[in-house]
């Protein structure tokens, strides 16, 4: 988009003076486009930008999101050509091409265009970011498992026989070969599209598979040839700066891996050998769609305003607990960017730290060196905090020092791993910390779980959903009569599974001073639990039914990540 168009939109007050200064700014620094830094800056909505363009210039605008492209039309321009001008070719009619762009003012491209494929232009107006979403699904398609393995054959590569006397340099070799590299690539870029959380390649007696863990659930996404298992874990070795010749022992890594147009995905690796072969589970940690925004993720107002005003305590403990991959970590992160002041020292002991985050002070684990969360707790508390992060509590030292640490004037939050709010009490207890340390010392404590969304583009009334069942599942008469439950039918946008995206589940629990007579009374989970209820505590179940009666998840993930209330 260029300058005139930003004019028109502060003539029009679509935008203010100052925003399209700012946004012209960022775009000076980050070398983007002017359309694209007011988009992603949250000054005007993708749809509205491409409309009034599309308007300025007696253009059609277009969501090129609902199209399905064909193959045969994207070929008739290289994605170098695309990439280079920001456009797409969208379809064909007899001798003219329909060109989607970002700004169909830029004569040049459009007439480089021309020439290169012959056919006449017709210019219609879609968003930047639109046509870089279209760039990367299509373009990525042009190569597919079955291209990479087209040219493949035996003599390809030198085989590794499984023994213990293992060449190396075969192996080093085996894993720099063309085919091997490209399926690596495509494995990684596949699940980078798809919005896979981890990739699972997994080497058994006589199959080998790649499956992807996408909104919490595993998809099979390949089965590679067996001759190339050692040939691709060699290849994500080297690429993770891990010994190909250790094969005995579990080994981790990280990946760094550049997509153009400056962004960046990390790939946390992990190696383990297993019975047929090492076992590679790769952690996809995409910092643009790390959600830091609280009230995004899934909190009712009630809670929300409970685990605010908890974290904004002078001191005190916030525990947030659930299984692994409940989210617990990207919530934290939500606390801490929330917390992030430059009146206020934060540190935070982590392992892994999963994403990097500007003025704070993140420290990574290091258990052989001794440098575990108790001795980074007790290093924090000689480096003056105000906010202190542990990663996980998992032993009674940590424990003590997070207590101690709480109780002395510092915000300290932490995760554990138990089934529910409540029964964390009696972790700690178990743990062996005194009653009225816990109850002195903990303000909040927030149990969460994730469940997949409803896909908004195939949703549909649920009509096998009855009341009774809803009933059944723990759901009042009162939200069961005005329910509406929805499923997903299944469609491109979510690999027909009629899921897409996840959002958080959560319990909160407020140590109100009722409460803490009951953690000193050494009251049992279940009579916390019954306590916290009457107090206004919304449980798990109940956050879950909550979203069932909404339409933004289904009673099987309500029954899959909640247990019933007793």
């Amino acid at each position: 988009m260029n300058e005139r168009i930003g004019e028109l939109l502060v003539k029009q007050n679509l935008l203010t003076a100052s925003q399209l200064q700012e946004a012209r700014d960022a775009s000076r620094t980050k070398g983007r486009r002017l359309g694209a830094q007011i988009t992603e800056l949250g000054f005007l909505d993708e749809a509205d930008l491409s409309d009034f363009v599309a308007k300025q210039y007696g253009v059609p605008s277009i969501n090129i999101d609902e199209f399905e492209i064909e193959r045969a039309v994207i070929q008739l321009i290289p994605e170098e050509v695309a990439t280079k001008h920001t456009v797409i070719p969208v379809n064909r009619a007899g001798s003219t091409l329909i060109l989607a762009t970002a700004d169909p003012s830029n004569i040049y491209a459009l007439d480089d265009i021309k020439f290169l494929t012959g056919y006449s232009i017709q210019a219609v107006v879609a968003s930047e970011e639109a046509i870089h979403r279209a760039i990367d699904k299509y373009y990525d398609q042009s190569t597919s498992l079955e291209d990479v393995m087209g040219n493949f054959d035996d003599s390809d590569i030198d085989l590794v026989q499984e023994s213990d006397d293992v060449d190396i340099a075969d192996l080093a070799r085996a894993s720099e070969d063309a085919p091997v590299v490209k399926l690596v690539n495509l494995i990684l870029t596949d699940a980078i599209k798809k919005e896979a959380s981890d990739i699972h390649i997994e080497p058994y007696e006589k199959s080998f598979r790649v499956r992807y863990r996408i909104d919490g659930v595993l998809y099979e996404a390949m089965k590679p040839p067996m001759k190339l298992k050692n040939a691709i874990i060699s290849r994500l070795k080297i690429m993770s700066e891990l010994d190909i010749a250790e094969r005995r022992l579990p080994q981790d890594g990280r990946i760094k891996l550049k997509l153009g147009r400056g962004k960046e995905m990390d790939f946390r690796v992990s190696v383990l050998p297993t019975l047929f072969g090492e076992k590679t589970v790769l952690r996809l940690l995409d910092k643009s769609n790390l959600q830091l925004d609280m009230t995004k993720l899934g909190f009712e107002q009630p809670q929300l305003d409970v685990f605010k005003n908890a974290i904004h305590q002078p001191y005190g403990m916030v525990l947030v607990t659930g299984p692994t991959g409940s989210g617990k970590t990207t919530t934290l992160y939500s606390a801490l960017s929330e917390l992030n002041q430059i009146s206020d020292n934060l540190s935070t002991a982590e392992d892994p730290v999963e994403f990097n985050l500007s003025g704070i002070n993140q420290v990574q684990m290091h258990e052989e060196i001794g440098l575990n969360f108790a001795a980074a707790l007790r290093s924090f508390l000689r480096q003056d905090p105000d906010i202190i992060m542990v990663g996980e509590i998992r032993d009674f030292e940590t424990a003590e020092i997070a207590v101690k640490s709480a109780l002395t004037g510092h915000m300290v939050l932490s995760t554990l791993h138990t089934n529910d709010a409540p029964s964390t009490v009696n972790r700690l207890l178990n743990m062996g910390i005194e009653p009225f340390l816990v109850a002195s010392s903990v303000n909040c404590i927030v149990a969460q779980r994730l469940a997949r969304r409803v896909c908004q583009e195939c949703q549909e009334a649920d009509a096998d959903v009855t009341s009774e069942a809803l009933l059944e599942s723990g759901m009042s008469e009162e939200l069961a009569g005005t329910a509406t439950p929805m499923v997903g039918k299944g469609c491109r946008l979510c690999s027909d599974t009629g899921y897409k995206g996840r959002i958080a589940l959560y319990e909160v629990m407020d140590i109100r001073e009722e409460l803490k007579e009951f953690v000193l009374n050494g009251a049992s989970a279940l009579e916390l639990k019954r306590e916290a209820i009457r107090l206004g505590m919304k449980t798990l179940r109940q956050s879950a039914l909550s979203k069932l009666a909404e339409g933004v998840t289904t009673l099987g993930e309500v029954l899959r990540v909640s247990s019933a209330d007793h």
